[in-house]
């Protein structure tokens, strides 16, 4: 019984990381690009897994209106003919693109932050064109610069427009409030109306997400005929998963997600690694909330009845929140974070 308790954590970590993308890529790219003209020479860029994938930020029903949304206000614009970066609101934690002019080619927005010149970290996002994206200024204050690149060919791209600009947040919360391309939660009305219902009058952070992560785990499987055959380019939308009460460990993180920022509570959604066998580490997708009595809580939390330790719905819900589970989740070395949306 000991040994089968060592071993099922490891092994559910197989199977549920079947489906959360394989291998080192998210987009990080240690490829020179020069972010300072209008137009470069060809640069090759890593192509994504899961992770990296991005939907529109469609507009936000009328019934949302009183949710904090981004929007292209038009104060501080980079833009030529074929592209516009909207920087206005970067004390809000989001900057966002749109491809004006038309392409039948594939379209990229990269997004550096302050720690790329130590890491060589950068987000890389894809677009299509005649549509406004909203990205997450999730590295913090510093200097960023962003950049909407089109391929040439194969895996080259090459840069359309580009800004650089500093961010002094109004909080560090702000990034993890607002939808976004992984969060889309401004067009899953019955997500907001769900979160609502599940929260009735409670107003306390720490009871609203211990209230949506009881409602995940209890009621949602893992999808393991999704997470067989999902395909490069998948992105939860999050009233299907709602619907299906099913998913892959990016649907469980962004509906847990777009659920606790509905509800006026900072959360990230986070991707990274996990072992999932001896020397060998997956891809994985899980969340990490505020609390104000210890600060972030880096990785997804749940309440052992005396304190808060980390949570991962994924696992949780598909184990059965058993004691050998929860003790690998609690275990903050079995997590290593890559990008944070």
């Amino acid at each position: 019984m000991k040994i089968m308790k060592r071993i099922l954590p490891l092994t559910l970590a197989v199977a549920m990381l079947a489906g959360c993308g394989q291998g080192v890529g998210s987009g990080s790219s240690s490829s020179g690009v020069n972010l300072d003209e209008i137009y470069v020479d060809q640069v090759v860029l890593e192509e994504f897994v899961i992770e990296d994938e991005a939907v529109a930020l469609a507009g936000a029903p009328a019934a949302l209106n009183d949710l904090i949304l981004p929007e292209a206000s038009g104060a501080l614009v980079k833009q030529n003919s074929r592209a516009t970066i909207d920087y206005s609101n970067t004390k809000d934690g989001y900057v966002m693109a749109n491809f004006t002019g038309t392409t039948s080619k594939r379209l990229k927005v990269l997004v550096r932050g302050p720690s790329y010149a130590a890491s060589q970290l950068q987000y890389q996002y894809d677009i299509t064109p005649g549509k406004w994206y909203t990205f997450p200024l999730s590295d913090g204050n510093g200097d960023y610069t962003v950049a909407v690149m089109e391929n040439t060919t194969e895996t080259k791209y090459a840069q359309v427009v580009s800004v650089k600009f500093s961010v002094s947040l109004t909080d560090e919360f702000a990034p993890f409030l607002r939808p976004n391309q992984y969060v889309d939660y401004a067009s899953a009305p019955k997500t907001v109306a769900k979160a609502a219902e599940l929260a009735g009058k409670e107003s306390d952070p720490l009871k609203l997400v211990e209230k949506i992560y009881d409602y995940v785990v209890k009621n949602f499987t893992y999808d393991k005929q999704r997470a067989a055959t999902v395909q490069s380019g998948y992105l939860p939308v999050l009233d299907s998963v709602l619907a299906e009460q099913k998913g892959i460990c990016f649907d469980y993180a962004g509906l847990m997600t777009g659920m606790l920022r509905s509800l006026g509570v900072p959360c990230k959604l986070v991707t990274g690694y996990v072992p999932i066998s001896a020397g060998k580490t997956g891809y994985h997708a899980w969340i990490s909330v505020w609390s104000d009595q210890d600060g972030w809580v880096e990785g997804a939390i749940y309440f052992d009845g005396s304190a808060w330790q980390r949570m991962d719905p994924t696992f949780a819900s598909s184990s059965n929140s058993s004691d050998s589970i929860l003790k690998y989740i609690g275990d903050g070395s079995n997590y290593s974070v890559k990008y944070i949306y």
